[in-house]
């Protein structure tokens, strides 16, 4: 099968995944995406730049959804899960919630194949491929119970218009619940036409924001609760090689970047 445009993404996002499960104490510690990325590309840890941990910024994002996922889990034990754009990432498996949380991994009927093919299935986790933006697929939801929705590397990605769509259809669809998502700058949006990586797949950024929070209001029960560090993360400068931690300092002293990437939380 062929994967195109954003799909591609999800390969060098795993392969920091598998590269940080490598580490002496790992950020996420996924075995699942180490196994993965060797299914994929056997050789993917060689080359000059091959083992470089140059993406744990991308790793702290994911864990920090994690974090933020298992604190929501604990007080709401019958939550259904909404992970949009799962790609190849094992989430469920690291989280391991309890059978009484009904779990959905959601993205392009290609990438949701491979997925069958490359990780084990789980029980109460039901695969759905669709694009995300074919809203067609809430109708396969149920209702009635607090939802987690994770959209991790997803909403830069969309249009505003179908972004503020997804939010707040899925805010009208439930009664209370979470929304966890990354977003970029404006000026990392204007300047992704520039990205290598994204010129070589063919995804830019579609939209960004500069005032994150204001996002609440896009819906009058949606309201923002608070942000995790990324680029400037202490657990990034903590665990990355000393190579990296120089670089992201380096690179954090540029204005603009230490914020050009936000991980959000907001609540209704």
């Amino acid at each position: 099968m062929e994967l195109v445009g954003v799909q591609k993404t999800l390969s060098p996002v795993l392969k920091a995944k598998a590269l940080d499960n490598r580490l002496p104490a790992p950020v996420l510690g996924d075995m699942y995406a180490d196994q993965t990325m060797r299914r994929l590309a056997p050789g993917y840890d060689k080359g000059k730049f091959g083992a470089s941990q140059l993406g744990l910024a991308a790793v702290v994002r994911t864990k920090a959804f994690d974090d933020w996922a298992r604190s929501f889990l604990a007080e709401h034990r019958e939550a259904v899960v909404l992970n949009l754009g799962c790609g190849l990432d094992a989430r469920v498996h690291r989280i391991a919630p309890p059978a009484t949380v009904e779990w959905y991994d959601l993205d392009h009927p290609p990438v949701v194949e491979l997925r069958q093919q490359l990780l084990p299935p789980r029980e109460h986790c039901t695969l759905i491929g669709s694009d995300v933006t074919d809203l067609s697929w809430l109708a396969r939801i149920p209702r009635g119970r607090p939802v987690l929705v994770i959209a991790e590397g997803l909403v830069p990605y969309l249009t505003e218009a179908a972004a503020r769509l997804l939010l707040t259809s899925v805010v009208d669809a439930f009664p209370a619940g979470q929304i966890l998502f990354d977003t970029v700058s404006v000026g990392a949006w204007h300047a992704s036409k520039w990205d290598p990586l994204g010129r070589r797949y063919n995804a830019q950024f579609h939209c960004g924001f500069n005032d994150a929070a204001a996002l609440a209001e896009w819906h009058p029960r949606l309201q923002y609760v608070d942000e995790a560090p990324m680029n400037d993360s202490p657990e990034l400068m903590a665990k990355a090689p000393a190579t990296v931690r120089r670089m992201y300092r380096l690179m954090n002293l540029l204005p603009g970047f230490k914020r050009s990437s936000r991980i959000l939380r907001f609540r209704f």
